[in-house]
């Protein structure tokens, strides 16, 4: 659902070979690929799932198992492909085991990158030729220039412009960097409770509804792209268990009434670390509740087509006269 890299393939399970990682929870029929490089859970097609749910549960009781709570277990199969069995966790856990190795690597390779950066700075003053001076303050130029001016993130959303002009529904996106220092988190009147305002030189793009939470849901990880330490983790995780619902914090959080330096109402990046954090944890799992909602959909049509071919061949069994019988002696269920 999130990812866009190769999710790679196993050998063990014939049912379902794709993915090194495999989360599942067969009591409600659920079945995830982690993604080895981002760590993100991308949950699996409905019909596909079954089979490959029953073949989970049946490895992991037969591999040795690494780790395990009363609630979450993970068994590493010979044939390298990792399991991670789900039962009834609570939240807290759950959410530990599902986001809290993709912002502590985050948060690793942040700082890796800046002891490198100082490092390699170091170097170059230390060497005992001398870079023309031009050519340091380019380099310099050229990187900012290209951190400023690469896309970081394309949504196909339908923006509503702030100078009036026509928005085509199918519109495509881009966001850069100054989209994210921008990014605000406001009130709405809408069914969601939020918006997302965005600024592109002097004008801004308020996004609503779907639109909104596309956007977010792109942005926000950029934003936490530092990741957290795993207090920082435990405090968002506290966070939206305070409002009960990752919908309803995410509302929540829109009605804060977070200020940054210059005044500025709901910029995200203002915001604390744990607030971030929640707002990316919420905005996926919101994501996947819509995305079973509309398997409970598909359950129910595949139902009420399989319980009128289930009527049709049952009828065709009685012998007839049976359906008048029934209307003259049969007692109402009402």
């Amino acid at each position: 659902m999130f990812c866009k890299k190769s999710l790679g393939s196993n050998e063990v399970l014939e049912t379902f070979p794709v993915g090194r990682r495999l989360a599942f929870d067969s009591a409600k029929g659920r079945l995830w690929v982690v993604c080895t490089k981002c760590r993100r859970w991308n949950l699996t097609p409905l019909e596909e799932r079954w089979e490959a749910v029953e073949d989970c549960e049946r490895l992991f009781r037969a591999t040795p198992m690494r780790a395990s709570t009363e609630n979450i277990g993970i068994a590493r199969h010979r044939g390298g492909l990792d399991l991670v069995r789900i039962g009834r966790p609570r939240r807290g856990e759950f959410a530990a085991w599902r986001y809290g190795n993709q912002f502590k690597r985050r948060y690793r390779l942040a700082a890796v990158s800046s002891v490198g950066f100082f490092g390699l700075g170091f170097g170059f003053s230390a060497l005992p030729i001398a870079i023309p001076t031009g050519l340091v303050i380019g380099g310099t130029w050229a990187a900012i220039a290209w951190s400023y001016m690469r896309p970081l993130a394309k949504v196909r959303v339908g923006a509503e412009h702030s100078d009036g002009r026509p928005v085509n529904p199918d519109d495509v996106a881009v966001f850069r960097l100054r989209a994210l220092r921008s990014m605000r988190l406001l009130p709405d009147e809408d069914a969601s409770g939020f918006m997302v305002e965005v600024k592109k030189g002097r004008r801004k793009a308020g996004f609503r509804g779907e639109d909104a939470r596309r956007v977010a849901a792109a942005l926000i990880p950029r934003i936490n792209q530092q990741g957290g330490t795993r207090h920082s983790i435990k405090l968002a995780v506290q966070q939206i268990e305070s409002s009960g619902h990752p919908e309803r914090f995410l509302t929540e959080v829109a009605s804060r009434e977070h200020q940054n330096w210059i005044g500025s109402m709901g910029v995200i990046r203002s915001m604390p670390a744990p607030t971030r954090l929640a707002l990316e944890m919420s905005l996926h799992e919101e994501q996947e509740r819509r995305a079973l909602e509309g398997e409970l959909w598909i359950l129910e049509q595949a139902w009420k087509e399989a319980e009128e071919i289930a009527a049709i061949s049952d009828s065709l069994l009685l012998p007839a006269g049976t359906d008048a019988f029934f209307d003259r002696y049969g007692e109402d269920e009402r």
